[in-house]
C-alpha cells in the first residue's frame, strides 16, 4: 500500500485490503470503466454521523478503483412542493441516471429512516423519460443510530431498493452508538464495524462489475415484452389518427 493510501486509509490492514479481480467476475467483453457510484445520505447535521460514514465509504470505494459522488441533500425540496426542473432535483436526477451502483446511509430516527433520506430516494422516479434511472443497478445500504444497534433504517433502505429495482447486495452495515465510533478528526475508528464498513465496500464493487454489464439482459422481462408488443400492434393497426 502506498503512502499517501495509507495516510487516507489508517485503520486498514494493508496486507488484508486486496485489489478487485475484475477478471474473477466479467467476461472479456464487458465495459471495463471504473465503477460508478452514487453515494445519498440522510442527514443535515453539522456534525452528521451519516455524512461521516458515507466519506469513510466514499474513500474506501474509490481505493476499490470506483469514480464516486456524492449527492448533497441541502436545499432539495420535498417532494411535490418543487417542479421537476428545479436544480438540485436535476442534479440528483442526472447523478442516478450517471450511476452504476448507489450507497444510501441513513441516520435511524424515530426508528425509521430519516425523512430527508426518503425524500431524495422519493426525487427519483421509476421512470425518467422512457429510463428507468435505478432499474438493474446495484445499491448498498447502512444506518448509523445513536442507540444499541438497530436494523429498521436498513431493512426499510432494502425495502425501497427493491421497489426501485435494484440489486441490493446480501451485506449491510448498522452502527450503534455512532458517536463512539469516530474520532476527532471525523475518521470511523477500527473495530469490527469498520471491517463490516469494509467488507459492504468491497461487496459493492464486485456486484457492481458482475452485473452492469448484463444489466439490460437481467431487466428483459417476459411481461414487459408483452406490452411492447401490444403497444406495437395498436399504432401499426390503428384505424385512425
Amino acid at each position: 500500500m502506498s503512502e499517501s493510501v495509507a495516510a487516507d486509509l489508517p485503520n486498514i490492514d494493508p496486507e488484508q485490503l486486496q485489489p478487485i479481480d475484475v477478471g474473477a467476475l466479467v467476461g472479456p467483453d464487458a465495459p471495463r470503466h471504473p465503477p460508478r457510484i452514487l453515494i445519498l445520505y440522510g442527514s443535515l447535521r453539522a456534525v452528521s454521523f451519516s455524512r461521516l460514514l458515507s466519506e469513510e465509504a466514499a474513500r474506501l470505494l474509490r481505493w476499490y478503483g470506483c469514480d464516486v459522488r456524492t449527492f448533497n441533500p441541502s436545499g432539495l425540496p420535498l417532494p411535490d412542493d418543487a417542479e421537476a426542473d428545479h436544480p438540485k432535483v436535476g442534479e440528483l436526477r442526472d447523478l442516478a441516471e450517471w450511476s452504476e451502483g448507489m450507497l444510501w446511509v441513513s441516520p435511524e430516527r424515530h426508528g425509521a429512516m430519516t425523512g430527508i433520506m426518503k425524500a431524495q430516494i422519493d426525487w427519483i422516479p421509476l421512470a425518467l423519460g422512457g429510463v428507468r434511472p435505478t432499474q438493474g443497478k446495484t445499491l448498498a445500504v447502512m444506518e448509523v443510530s445513536g442507540g444499541s444497534q438497530s436494523f429498521n433504517a436498513v431493512n426499510q433502505l432494502r425495502i425501497l431498493g427493491r421497489w426501485m429495482r435494484m440489486v441490493t447486495i446480501p451485506n449491510q452495515s448498522s452502527v450503534p452508538k455512532a458517536f463512539t465510533e469516530f474520532d476527532a478528526a471525523g475518521r470511523m475508528k477500527p473495530s469490527p464495524l469498520y471491517m463490516r464498513v469494509v467488507d459492504v465496500c468491497e461487496e459493492l464493487v464486485k456486484f457492481t462489475w458482475l452485473v452492469r454489464g448484463r444489466s439490460s439482459y437481467l431487466t428483459d422481462r417476459y411481461s414487459e415484452r408483452v406490452e411492447s408488443a401490444e403497444a406495437v400492434s395498436r399504432r401499426v393497426n390503428q384505424n385512425t389518427l
